[in-house]
């Protein structure tokens, strides 16, 4: 028996306007992205009928939903989504576009969109390889700790020991 996951999101009354920009930003991934429904609040609802409840959305063939709730449960640090990229130049996008507009930079790949959502902007090659051996490997974690978006080309003159 095969199982899929779907990521579901709790945002705050803007899960429309959320899923909008990350269809956006990610358009361009293999598989594409879409919004394949959305439903909304009946009658009776603590929210007035017509208002969204639900967008149903796929980037790069994963399922999402993203709900509108409340303030009860707020993006943590502790919940992130790893985006992995070729090489600086899909960092440098994915990075400029999810902090745009009130999104915050954090340490090591890691940022909040102005949603407040968390993602890892990373590179698909491993940051740490144990053929380099425990210096270079040091030498990468003392450079990444000190980045907020990554710089491939830094992290790369660190593990070379330049």
């Amino acid at each position: 028996m095969s199982t899929t996951f779907t990521t579901c999101l709790w945002f705050e009354g803007n899960a429309a306007e959320a899923v909008d920009f990350y269809v956006s930003v990610f358009a361009d991934l293999p598989g594409g992205t879409r919004i394949t429904d959305t439903d909304y609040y009946p009658e009776g609802s603590h929210l007035p009928p017509g208002t969204v409840l639900t967008v149903s959305f796929e980037i790069g063939g994963q399922s999402f939903v993203a709900l509108n709730g409340d303030a009860s449960f707020p993006f943590t640090e502790a919940v992130s989504l790893q985006i992995p990229c070729r090489d600086q130049a899909e960092i440098d996008r994915y990075w400029d576009a999810l902090t745009a507009d009130g999104g915050e930079e954090s340490q090591c790949g890691w940022l909040k969109d102005r949603f407040g959502f968390s993602w890892q902007v990373v590179p698909t090659e491993p940051l740490f390889r144990s053929a380099d051996g425990p210096e270079a490997n040091a030498r990468v974690n003392e450079a990444l700790m000190q980045m907020s978006k990554l710089d491939l080309a830094a992290l790369e003159v660190a593990r070379r020991g330049d």
